[in-house]
């Protein structure tokens, strides 16, 4: 299947979206609209500049380092997202998913679940502007969890 995403951004060799050095693709597209969100911009899903996936892929592989899937939110286009974490998982690299779905709305939904088959590590939870501590490591609110994945 041939997909495209609507990308925002790719920032190579970044320190802030998990731990080491990573690529991180920021992808359009978010319907949570949490109040204080430090990335309004990303909420349209016709933002950023169309790539295919071999696009994506080129430019991690020319970098290198381990990803980051962020946005938006990438589990807002799960099928898509699930062929991207699957083209990057089968070339060896960790993954990183940043979302504003809880865990448990994930697991309950077969097409999230899906999506993050390939996922390593996913830092989860809608950002509360009132929980807001930049304090934490790589969350913006107390509510959002940094959760290891193992789901078969």
């Amino acid at each position: 299947m041939n997909y495209y995403y609507n990308v925002l951004d790719i920032r190579r060799g970044t320190t802030v979206d998990g731990p080491g050095f990573r690529t991180s693709v920021y992808l359009a597209g978010c319907r949570h609209n949490c109040p204080g969100c430090h990335n309004p911009e990303s909420w349209d899903p016709d933002g950023g500049l169309k790539m295919t996936l071999e696009e994506i892929m080129a430019v991690i592989e020319e970098e290198d380092f381990d990803v980051t899937l962020t946005g938006g939110d990438p589990l807002i286009n799960p099928e898509t997202t699930a062929a991207l974490a699957e083209a990057i998982k089968s070339r060896g690299y960790n993954i990183w998913l940043y979302t504003g779905f809880t865990i448990e709305q994930i697991l309950a939904d077969p097409r999230l679940k899906q999506a993050i088959r390939n996922i390593d590590t996913i830092v989860e939870g809608p950002f509360i502007e009132s929980l807001r501590d930049p304090d934490l490591l790589f969350r913006g609110s107390s509510n959002q969890r940094i959760i290891n994945l193992s789901i078969p």
